[in-house]
């Protein structure tokens, strides 16, 4: 489990096959200088990995033929930054929301909007999870939490602070860039308890009116 509070930003020093998947070799000096052991779970842009090989300057990680299919990680390129954020521990701050680190899709940048220092960003919404993303709701964007601004029928809305894109690799995205969406994990088993043909789980929590 994470909070969507990245921690530092890694460097890809290489992506390697093996077997049905891959191996993805990533640089990094933590902040608190305390490299994570092998066996734990870090988040890597959102997907959570198990550590493996860890050293003081990095950590190996294998990806396999599920994260491979569902993630982007699998495009990753020596050079490219990642964000990364080591598993929350009981006791810790919860100062973004619960982040699983299990990607439900990528979606796409529509728009980037400067707002002076600030950004709007409007992305892409499958129509799979449109009913787990709720105005002012929590989502999960290359595993930075984020709250939805607006949202449509097919796109939502997120309004990024200096802070944050100065800390991930958002500052670095451009229009018809992809990310990996996590949505709530509480709208997931909403929307799987109260879901239903014509009417999204969220109206019924929300009382949302289904016509005029």
């Amino acid at each position: 489990m994470f909070t969507g509070l990245i921690e530092t930003v890694g460097g890809v020093r290489r992506l390697a096959p093996k077997s049905a998947g891959a191996v993805l070799d990533v640089e990094v000096h933590w902040p608190d200088d305390a490299p994570p052991k092998a066996g734990d779970s870090v988040a890597i842009d959102g997907a959570c990995l198990t550590v493996l090989d860890p050293s003081p300057s990095g950590f190996t990680a294998d990806l396999s033929p599920e994260t491979l299919e569902r993630t982007l990680l699998g495009d990753l390129r020596a050079g490219a930054s990642v964000n990364l954020e080591r598993a929350l521990r009981l006791g810790d701050r919860l100062g973004g929301h619960l982040v699983q680190g299990h990607v439900d899709t990528v979606v796409r940048v529509l728009t980037i909007r400067p707002e002076g220092a600030f950004q709007r960003w409007r992305l892409s919404l499958p129509a799979e999870q449109a009913q787990e993303v709720a105005p002012k709701g929590s989502v999960s964007l290359h595993g930075v939490s984020l709250t939805v601004a607006a949202l449509g029928p097919d796109w939502f809305e997120v309004a990024l602070i200096p802070a944050t894109l100065e800390a991930t690799n958002l500052e670095h995205m451009r229009s018809g860039a992809r990310l990996h969406l996590e949505t709530d994990v509480l709208a997931k088993y909403v929307a799987r308890r109260q879901g239903g043909p014509g009417r999204s789980a969220l109206d019924e929590v929300f009382g949302g009116g289904g016509g005029a």
